[in-house]
């Protein structure tokens, strides 16, 4: 096993991890999987989410992450401390009491400092079916 293949498995987790969190509103968890201010990029624009921010979003009694499946997932090592994580994900969530599903084209750009990754800057582009 090569250490770029070993580099992409820890990244591939690391963005599930990150899921994962997200699902269970584990604001620590995602706390320590970001770097703030972290860029995002979406349907509603561009932005730079503070750790207050991120933390009211995450909060939200009206928008919740049920599910996320991540597939044709593809990583980019840039440097060995920069890389790029995309890949398609169908998120289904719960927005002020009504589920949807959204199929989506996902790219996060993560940096490893001291030894830890963070995810500096994440965009999210809806796939039309």
């Amino acid at each position: 096993m090569t250490t770029t293949t070993t580099l992409e498995q820890e990244l591939v987790q690391l963005e599930k991890r990150y899921w994962d969190a997200m699902k269970e509103r584990d604001l620590r968890t995602t706390e320590q999987l970001t770097d703030f201010p972290c860029i995002v990029t979406g349907s509603e624009g561009v932005a730079s989410i503070d750790r207050a921010t991120f933390a009211n979003m995450l909060r939200d009694p009206g928008n919740a992450i049920k599910d996320a499946k991540l597939s044709d997932i593809r990583v980019r090592p840039v440097t060995d401390d920069v890389a790029v994580v995309a890949y398609k994900v169908r998120v289904t969530r719960e927005m002020r009491g009504k589920t949807q599903t959204l199929d989506a084209a996902d790219c996060s750009t993560w940096v490893r400092r001291n030894g830890s990754w963070a995810c500096v800057a994440h965009s999210e582009v809806e796939i039309e079916a």
